[in-house]
């Protein structure tokens, strides 16, 4: 009887929602022991967190050097097909003004939420929205959510958030938990995918989205490190354009 009611509790997008929550408790406490935080370590904090960052973006390029991804394509086009994607997707986002519109997005819920300007409201926005987003298993996870085979992955990158929303909290403040809100929409949306299609993509295209999400990691990593501001959310289309451009290339070349 205990196991069917949670089975009953299950629906598409719970594992999301049990991701927003993490992300706004992870925020309220790192604000809460923020003030208590010297600035000195809180820069410290913000470093480490670039430095875990980019072991996640090495961890998500593996699957560049796996047999199913290099056997699907041609000989030459691993990288190319990654390079091709991300071209593609900096064009779209770039005309679509991507980057500028999340940072419009964060401006206004700064005001919302009160901060002043000097604050790092929009840093922190801007910057958790991007981590907690992109990586692999919020596309993964979210498909597996729709397609009703678990959140267990959802419910393990809820974990590894809620750490993360709470450092980054502790220097960055409120803008942290106001990441929940663009989490929960790109989430949804990939929920909907998986509800929608199933397992329609293989495992090739889901490396390629992988590794083009593993060098967007690697650019947010540079922007907490404070070594090169690079405009990720312009590159956000690149994730939709992998899995076609991988299919095509496999298909027809």
């Amino acid at each position: 009887m205990a196991g069917d009611s949670i089975l009953l509790m299950e629906f598409p997008g719970l594992g999301t929602l049990i991701n927003v929550v993490t992300i706004i408790g992870g925020a309220a406490f790192g604000v809460l022991i923020g003030s208590r935080v010297s600035e000195k370590l809180r820069d410290l904090v913000t470093d480490i967190l670039g430095l875990v960052t980019l072991l996640a973006a090495a961890s998500a390029l593996i699957p560049l050097w796996s047999n199913e991804y290099i056997s699907a394509l041609p000989k030459g086009w691993t990288l190319l097909v990654v390079l091709g994607s991300l071209l593609i997707g900096a064009l779209i986002g770039s005309a679509l003004h991507l980057e500028e519109q999340l940072e419009v997005l964060g401006e206004n819920l700064r005001k919302r939420f009160r901060a002043s300007e000097e604050s790092p409201f929009i840093e922190g926005f801007v910057s958790a929205s991007l981590l907690f987003a992109i990586g692999p298993l919020a596309i993964l996870g979210s498909i597996s959510d729709g397609m009703g085979t678990g959140i267990d992955q959802l419910i393990l990158k809820s974990t590894l958030d809620f750490f993360a929303a709470m450092a980054f909290a502790t220097s960055l403040g409120w803008g942290v938990a106001a990441s929940a809100i663009p989490v929960g929409i790109y989430q949804g949306a990939w929920t909907l995918v998986g509800l929608g299609l199933g397992s329609i993509l293989s495992g090739y295209q889901i490396a390629a989205m992988t590794i083009v999400g593993g060098l967007m990691l690697l650019c947010i990593a540079l922007r907490l490190l404070k070594i090169k501001e690079v405009a990720v959310a312009n590159l956000l289309p690149a994730l939709a354009i992998a899995p076609i451009f991988a299919l095509v290339v496999h298909q027809f070349v």
